[in-house]
């Protein structure tokens, strides 16, 4: 997560609302993947309005996904690019099995140097605008488009994208049925480039579970009419870009959200150095916690089982494939041996 260079392309005649909203609503027709797309990742010119300024990208599987698949998305960390970092983590091999559409948003480095989703700008981390509006308007699109069930939409991320996962379940809750968070922070930690630098590196130790859960609360602006998004955590005990108690901050904000209390229901060794804690029902948690004590700041794979991730940029081989366990905590596949 860098500092953001925060400025924007240089922009033409400004488009009037009716154009706009136009846009917005036929786009998803006019310019997402034909026939030829399956089995490749493809770009998207037009999806909305796109007013944080992303890049729509979607992962189209080998076999026409059936009517009412889930719809999986997935936000890269800083200094990585959304096709690369999808394949290395795993996640287009699981997709491919699965026969799941990705929808994959990047950054532009002309609306940040270091590549990283502005999780910490205000404009671009609320309910109905910057680029939290632009990644709700290409789940649309892509729902449109694939078929999805509008209630089977998961979004995961790593690092800014953990980040800004945490931030999507906020604004949005009623789109996404879960989350996955790794390498993230708590929602409402941080507010602008230096502040949140300095809470990736020091937590705050003072805060109470009930200030946390409000901060959520604070950026759905309206009630949700459904329980709030699940939520998966991966954390490396080995982090030096973010400090591992943000974990537990993060896991104390959405398990109090959900309404349990700070002990979890399940606290597990699943081997040496790796162990997992788990709230709510013990089948079906609401929110669970993965530490992996040797891991630096990275999304954990197995390089050494097929389909299971390959080491690159910030995602290293830990003997652990987190994208698998992350789609059997949301159902949508049994959980990797």
């Amino acid at each position: 997560m860098h500092r953001s260079s925060r400025t924007r392309p240089a922009a033409g005649p400004r488009p009037s609302l009716a154009g706009t909203m136009l846009a917005a609503v036929w786009s998803p027709f006019l310019s997402l993947p034909g026939p030829g797309a399956a089995g490749r990742v493809t770009g998207i010119a037009t999806f909305g309005s796109n007013p944080g300024g992303l890049r729509m990208l979607v992962y189209t599987p080998p076999r026409p996904p059936a009517p009412g698949a889930p719809l999986v998305v997935v936000l890269h960390g800083c200094g990585q690019r959304a096709e690369s970092f999808a394949a290395d983590a795993g996640w287009i091999a699981l997709a491919a099995e699965l026969n799941l559409p990705l929808l994959l948003p990047e950054q532009s480095a002309r609306n940040n140097a270091g590549h990283c989703f502005n999780w910490y700008h205000q404009a671009d981390a609320r309910r109905g605008g910057g680029e939290a509006l632009s990644i709700r308007q290409m789940v649309r699109a892509a729902i449109r488009h694939f078929g999805s069930d509008p209630r089977r939409v998961y979004v995961a991320g790593f690092s800014a994208g953990a980040a800004m996962t945490t931030t999507l379940l906020a604004t949005y809750p009623a789109v996404f049925a879960a989350g996955a968070a790794v390498a993230g922070v708590p929602v409402g930690c941080a507010v602008g480039g230096a502040h949140a630098l300095f809470r990736m590196r020091h937590p705050d130790a003072f805060r109470s579970r009930q200030s946390w859960a409000s901060a959520v609360r604070a950026a759905t602006l309206a009630r949700p009419t459904k329980p709030w998004p699940r939520l998966s955590i991966w954390q490396g005990g080995r982090d030096r870009t973010v400090d591992p108690a943000n974990a537990e901050a993060l896991a104390a904000q959405w398990s109090e959200l959900h309404g349990w209390g700070p002990e979890p229901a399940v606290a597990e060794d699943r081997g040496p150095g790796l162990r997992r804690y788990a709230w709510g029902l013990p089948a079906r948690p609401a929110v669970e916690l993965w530490a992996l004590d040797g891991l630096g700041h990275g999304f954990p794979v197995d390089r050494r089982r097929p389909g299971c991730g390959r080491e690159g940029a910030w995602v290293a081989d830990a003997g652990l494939p987190a994208a698998r366990h992350i789609a059997a905590f949301w159902g949508l596949a049994p959980a990797p041996g």
